[in-house]
């Protein structure tokens, strides 16, 4: 592998990595989204010097699909608003998730200008997986469906499967004012079991 690439296993029991054109529902992408391979990297290690830029998804195992139904509310709470009666504001989603996943994520560091050196952060990184740690337990797409992660050293290879997917999430961009994100996407493809991450979105070049 590239030295100025670092790479991590995940696997979890469940995954729900939302189309955001589901809207209500909650159906998954067949795989994770750079965005929530990112937020695993994240969760074990992150810094204010550097962003982690996704190369390359490796599918190991075949998921399966299946789904749940569960009584959510539809409003926040407000401490302005008085009480707040759950049983009152609640309603029923359905949600299509994944069984048995397993990852590989393939990563690197990119440092802003004038600060340390991109080897000091693969460094940290690497130390951190092969002992456990993490700032917060890392998940697979939604908050209930946690991660275990161990080094990708030893792994089996990615599984024959070749599939155009067509757009997929690439990230959220919350820098448009008073929109509260704006969904970037790009044209997703699985050749013999890895999905290979552009450095940009669809309609961006920088």
């Amino acid at each position: 592998m590239n030295d100025h690439l670092v790479a991590v296993r995940v696997r979890g029991d469940f995954a729900l990595f939302v189309r955001p054109e589901a809207k209500i529902e909650r159906i998954s992408y067949p795989l994770s989204t750079p965005s929530a391979a990112r937020g695993v990297l994240e969760a074990i290690y992150w810094h204010p010097q550097f962003t982690w830029r996704i190369h390359e998804i490796q599918v190991l195992k075949e998921s399966r699909n299946f789904s749940i139904l569960r009584n959510e509310v539809n409003s926040k709470m407000s401490l302005a608003a008085g009480p707040f009666r759950a049983d009152r504001d609640r309603s029923q989603r359905f949600s299509l998730c994944l069984r048995d996943v397993d990852y590989i994520f393939v990563a690197e560091p990119l440092v802003k200008p004038g600060t340390e050196p991109a080897a000091k952060h693969r460094d940290i990184f690497r130390r951190r997986v092969e002992r456990g740690q993490c700032y917060h337990r890392p998940t697979l797409g939604t908050r209930e469906f946690d991660a275990e992660f161990s080094p990708a050293d030893g792994a089996p290879d990615p599984i024959d499967w070749t599939e155009s997917l067509g757009l997929m999430l690439w990230d959220l961009d919350f820098s448009r004012g008073r929109q509260p994100y704006f969904p970037l996407f790009f044209d997703a493809k699985v050749e013999k079991g890895v999905m290979r991450v552009p450095s940009h979105p669809i309609g961006r070049n920088a």
